[in-house]
């Protein structure tokens, strides 16, 4: 059925891998908020801590692990490290996360922020 229909394409293994851990690291509300923050700008783990309600170390651990998955970048200078969001694929995917929530919470129709070209 699905093979009939005009430039139908299954995303391969490694996609759908890299897809389903991004997913999963944005299942954890701290990391929500910590990547909220940075998409708002540049900032160091004492002030995501705060604006996140975590402690430091739980927000260091959170962004090694967004680093890893290439949600997050750093940058040193001196002793500190500030971090960002990656890009702006990071803002889309979590906008169209938190509009999805939203659009259940409050039962709107159906329209998006987001482009909805992929």
């Amino acid at each position: 059925m699905h093979t009939s229909l005009p430039d139908f394409e299954m995303p391969n293994e490694e996609q759908v891998h890299l897809a389903a851990e991004s997913f999963r690291l944005l299942s954890d509300p701290t990391r929500i908020k910590i990547l909220w923050a940075l998409l708002q700008g540049e900032s160091s783990v004492a002030c995501l801590a705060e604006l996140a309600g975590a402690a430091p170390t739980a927000v260091s651990q959170h962004l090694a692990k967004l680093r890893l998955a290439g949600l997050v970048k750093g940058r040193r200078e001196g002793t500190f490290v500030y971090y960002r969001a990656a890009d702006e694929h990071v803002r889309r995917l979590l906008a169209e996360g938190l509009f999805h929530a939203d659009h259940i919470d409050r039962g709107e129709p159906d329209s998006s922020p987001v482009s909805s070209s992929v």
